[in-house]
């Protein structure tokens, strides 16, 4: 994703100095000055025609078509391989206005059961281990998106989506709704927790042992 970055602004960045040096030149050499008189012309048509065209058939060759295959690239690499769910840790997230609410699987690897583990504004995830996320929305459309994971998926109300992601470094990362979603849009902020395999299967422990943690919302899990 980074690397597309690059390229967009790369390209594009060449084709604008490009022209602000053509505009640039034209404005100095043709200006008015002691012992030359500019002219005024409404110039050649065809002319026109055919440099506004061979541009922008340049602009296309060389901008639209490398991007195009680079986003295809991307897209292959972000997108392309799903992980293997016997393996995956699953994660259901229900957002409201304005809040984010996670639930986990207890100890006995089922949803909806005695065990669940739900929190708020909090997602935590092992180092190195493959994340299915299943995403909707109680109220209106919000945006699960992790900004240092560049990964963004919609939460739309009735409609349960799926994203996954594999963090390789721990630490602690935003969670920031994109979508505007409200007045207090702006304050829907949650937290990624990257922790060690063993501190993540220690807090999923101790947060089972301290008893039912019922949500009104969830769904049937489905492989996706």
């Amino acid at each position: 994703m980074d690397h597309l970055f690059r390229v967009a602004f790369g390209l594009t960045g060449v084709a604008f100095l490009a022209v602000v040096f053509i505009l640039g030149f034209c404005l100095i050499r043709f200006r008015s000055h002691p012992g030359h008189r500019p002219l005024y012309t409404h110039g050649d048509s065809r002319l026109a025609i055919s440099l506004t065209v061979g541009f922008a058939i340049l602009i296309f060759l060389a901008i639209d078509v490398n991007l195009a295959i680079h986003d295809h690239w991307a897209w292959r690499e972000a997108w392309g391989s799903p992980p293997d769910p016997a393996l995956a840790l699953k994660i259901e997230i229900m957002p409201e206005q304005f809040a984010w609410n996670i639930r986990y699987a207890g100890m006995d690897g089922r949803f909806r059961t005695g065990d669940d583990v739900t929190t708020i504004n909090q997602l935590y995830v092992p180092v190195n281990r493959p994340v299915i996320v299943q995403l909707s929305s109680k109220d209106v459309i919000h945006s699960f998106f992790l900004p240092n994971l560049r990964v963004k998926m919609d939460a739309v109300p009735g409609l349960v989506t799926s994203l996954y992601f594999q963090a390789t470094k721990t630490g602690t990362y935003d969670i920031a709704c994109a979508e505007h979603c409200g007045f207090g849009h702006y304050r829907m902020r949650g937290f990624l927790n990257v922790l060690s395999e063993e501190e993540f299967g220690a807090w999923l422990a101790q947060e089972g042992r301290e008893g039912p943690q019922d949500a009104n919302w969830g769904w049937d899990w489905k492989e996706r």
